[in-house]
């Protein structure tokens, strides 16, 4: 159901996310304002994804998702674009503050699939009021009326913009022509291969991320932390500190002594004068060790494999992995007596609303929560830990202030991907997999309550099944007979996140592995064993166009090899070919990448081929090179110098991706890759060394 909303220029929205009943008398124009309108308002921007056209002829769409580099923002700009014949470069899409209704939930894979429905019913909707306008204004029918770069044409030559229809088209209450969205083989933008929206202001700097804000009076603002995760603060001493030039105030905060000055030279210069005494976190005695064995520990038995069957066993060990985006964490805040505005990227705004106001004490409807474009995220920004703690230091300060986490605040006490341990067994008898069995066991977060940490923001486990409930084996993927998978934890307090992938770049990995190791004992080719064996068509497409792409099974020089993976998630399929140079074993470099995905429409093809080759970087990263090592309850890790995720210099040389065609909607791509990548890595590096790899990154 599309609405039209109370306006003087046509306005309409889609119910996303909430039930089309709550949007009944409702009053407010899409920014909460009154407008006289013979419009009835029947929805509110709170929970409906609007489109206004503007008598500048801009078609604004504020959308209720946040822009990490993903490029969402484009994806749904060429929806509009495509159902309402506008030029892309007349589709503006900010993004929308915090509502109160509905979903803005960025997370999961699921943006472009979830919008995709309703962003096309609420374009098509405004272009039929469009040329329903048209057609009264010119007395003709409104069937002759033809529409294309953002105006209306008539058969005799006469045309329109958009804009200049636009407060006629807000009046209209029933169109002459349909609402419903153009089949697909009539699309003309969507499928296309298509630039960022947003490109050329990311690449001259114009783009505006939370750091570059200039809101009145925000001082920048740093904070000192512990030497330990969790480390509290015994006493401080910030006699020096206060007294050095452009300081303005020293507070202290749940995670530190945060110190706010004139600029981030002076916070900086402050904060490391700062005296502080320091109690050592929960963790102080445990180092990686103790933690790998207790995981090791904490693995469910496996079931007892079928009698007569030969068994591929294997144990893996995945690490802390830091989310690292190249934005580091930054948020402004504003926070009165009765009111406070924050200013930052988040995932998860909604929920980011309610806990800063739990936070400082105000009702949920006095804080306003604007949402930024951030630069990466991965996972990371479905946390919010800066804005609470913005909002802590302004009510505490009393004065806006500009929060920035440094890189080394972010690697050590900001949220990381849980250390990981696996066993799998895959028993074959007669020359095919009869049983296969999983069982794994996570790091799981033991701080906060109700599902929140303390530090704000989704838990992991909120984005995945509870660690003590059964964990079906992912290699459902194949027809690998009985299926058994269970799963344990190991409970620390330690600040995790839903990195990107979530579990599937652990699970996957490990099982990509092992079908290799099958297919070898069973002296079948890896390929050749997956194709048989798969019980997706659409799984056998990616793969066959991987491998005759990829040239599968070419001979190569001695330390050098190919690998190959699979995996299958929110309702998408990839395939990835690797190739490595590991001649020398400890310094291995990813030669060529090829991907081959179907994720039914793809909106952009060049969007989503960006999104796979940064999962390409991501599966390389992690079983290769990145990883966090925990020294007696602290982060060893503290930049990019030390956490070493892959350069250009690690890239690979080659990279292609292919895109299936598909009529189908779109399914989810952003995360899509990673496991995929991550398997075939791996493949690759054991068949080059002859090893089996165990323990990711290889280098710890």
């Amino acid at each position: 159901m599309v609405y039209s909303l109370a306006a003087t220029t046509l306005t309409v929205a889609a119910p996303l996310g909430c039930d089309g009943s709550t949007a009944e008398g409702a009053e407010a124009a899409a920014d909460g304002a009154r407008r006289s309108s013979d419009v009835v308002a029947t929805g509110t921007d709170e929970e409906m994804l609007v489109l206004e056209v503007t008598p500048a002829n801009r078609v604004v769409v504020r959308l209720p998702r946040v822009e990490v580099g993903q490029g969402v923002t484009t994806a749904v700009a060429m929806m509009i674009a495509e159902e309402l014949d506008a030029r892309l470069a007349d589709v503006d899409i900010p993004l929308a503050d915090a509502r109160t209704k509905g979903s803005q939930f960025t997370g999961g894979s699921n943006s472009v699939s979830s919008l995709y429905g309703p962003a096309r019913h609420l374009a098509a909707t405004a272009r039929a009021k469009l040329i329903t306008a048209a057609a009264r204004r010119w007395h003709v029918p409104a069937r002759t009326l033809r529409t294309r770069g953002t105006r209306v044409f008539a058969p005799d030559g006469r045309t329109a913009t958009f804009g200049s229809l636009s407060r006629s088209a807000a009046r209209i209450t029933r169109s002459a022509v349909s609402t419903a969205p153009k089949p697909a083989s009539k699309h003309r933008v969507i499928g296309r291969p298509t630039t960022r929206i947003d490109a050329r202001d990311i690449i001259t700097g114009k783009a505006e991320y939370t750091g570059d804000l200039a809101v009145a009076g925000a001082k920048p603002t740093v904070v000192a932390r512990p030497p330990t995760i969790g480390g509290k603060v015994v006493s401080v001493d910030s006699q020096a500190a206060r007294a050095m030039p452009g300081v303005h105030a020293v507070v202290r905060i749940d995670g530190g002594v945060a110190v706010v000055a004139e600029t981030f030279h002076h916070a900086f210069q402050a904060r490391d004068a700062l005296r502080i005494k320091w109690a050592p976190g929960p963790l102080a005695n445990l180092s990686d060790k103790e933690i790998r064995s207790r995981l090791r520990a904490a693995v469910p038995k496996l079931t007892d494999p079928p009698r007569g069957s030969a068994q591929t066993e294997a144990e893996f060990e995945f690490a802390f992995v830091s989310h690292a985006p190249m934005e580091v964490l930054t948020a402004v805040a504003d926070v009165r007596d009765r009111r406070a505005e924050i200013w930052f990227s988040s995932q998860t705004p909604q929920s980011a609303r309610e806990d800063i106001a739990s936070t400082i004490g105000l009702p949920a409807s006095k804080v306003r929560v604007h949402v930024l474009r951030g630069g990466g995220s991965f996972g990371r920004r479905l946390n919010y830990d800066a804005a609470i703690e913005a909002a802590q230091i302004s009510k505490k300060a009393g004065r806006p202030v500009k929060l920035m986490w440094s890189r080394t605040d972010d690697i050590r006490h900001g949220r990381m991907r849980p250390a990981s341990h696996h066993r799998i067994r895959a028993s074959h008898d007669r020359g095919r997999v009869v049983a296969f069995a999983h069982a794994t066991a996570s790091v799981n977060e033991s701080l906060g309550k109700q599902g929140l940490s303390p530090q704000g923001g989704v838990r992991t486990a909120a984005l995945r099944a509870p660690a003590a409930a059964p964990l079906p084996s992912d290699s459902g993927l194949y027809n690998f007979g009985r299926l058994s998978g269970d799963s344990g934890s190991v409970d620390l307090a330690m600040p995790l996140g839903a990195w990107r992938s979530v579990d599937s770049g652990t699970m996957r990995t490990a099982e990509e592995i092992v079908v290799d190791e099958v297919a070898r004992s069973l002296g079948k080719d890896p390929v050749a064993f997956r194709r048989t064996t798969l019980r997706s068509k659409a799984v056998k497409a990616v793969l066959d166009k991987v491998a005759t792409a990829g040239k599968w099974g070419r001979t190569m020089p001695q330390g050098q090899a190919q690998g190959v993976a699979v995996h299958e998630e929110y309702g998408s399929c990839v395939a990835c070919l690797v190739e490595i140079d590991a001649t020398d074993p400890k310094n291995p470099r990813v030669t060529k990448v090829v991907m081959a995905a179907d994720v039914g429409t793809a909106v952009n093809p060049r969007g989503l081929e960006a999104q796979l080759m940064g999962t390409a970087v991501d599966g390389i990263s992690t079983v290769l090179r990145a990883g966090l090592h925990i020294d007696r309850g602290a982060v060893r890790e503290s930049s990019f110098a030390d956490f070493h995720y892959a350069r250009q210099r690690h890239a690979p040389q080659h990279f292609e991706a292919h895109i299936m065609p598909s009529r189908r909607d779109p399914g989810g791509a952003g995360e899509l890759g990673v496991p995929a990548a991550a398997g075939a890595v791996a493949n690759a590096y054991a068949r080059a060394t002859g090893t089996k790899p165990r323990r990711f990154p290889i280098d710890f």
